[in-house]
């Protein structure tokens, strides 16, 4: 089989500072024919999106904006409409076993197309402390210095 080409659309840096990610799991999303021609025109923030699983064990997504396609007129929805999201059913019957567990959540990573089509990267996440924010931080700065300092040695 071909490899199919993947390309980012929308990132969440702010799920990598916010949160200690355990698992990754790949969803499709149900969009609207003027919500799909606007994520191809690169119009899609996931910002201060988060995933929920509700009562009948749908999956859905929410705050996920999409910004009105120019020359959809009516056909339009609105931009931050809750979507579902689009996984196995075995696999949301994991996601809810973990997520009863004390401090999970779900969060977006990443909205990107694999070949034609528009996945969502979900991740089973912990939340982080500050101190451990600090933390990070603080190693990310260590490791910018130690690569400013080697590239002045190498000069």
């Amino acid at each position: 089989m071909g490899k199919e080409s993947v390309r980012l659309i929308a990132n969440n840096k702010k799920a990598w500072h916010d949160y200690f990610i355990e698992e990754k799991y790949e969803a499709g999303i149900e969009l609207v024919g003027t919500e799909v021609k606007s994520v191809r025109q690169g119009h899609c923030s996931i910002k201060e999106a988060f995933v929920r699983i509700d009562k009948n064990s749908e999956v859905q997504i929410y705050g996920m904006h999409i910004n009105p396609y120019e020359k959809g007129n009516i056909f339009n929805k609105d931009p931050l409409r809750v979507r579902k999201l689009l996984l196995h059913r075995h696999e949301i019957r994991k996601l809810i076993g973990k997520m009863d567990q004390k401090g999970y959540t779900l969060v977006p990573l990443r909205v990107y197309f694999k070949g034609s089509k528009i996945k969502v990267e979900i991740a089973l996440a912990k939340g982080k402390k500050l101190y451990d924010k600090r933390r990070d931080i603080a190693k990310k700065d260590q490791r910018r210095a130690a690569e400013r300092e080697f590239k002045v040695k190498n000069l």
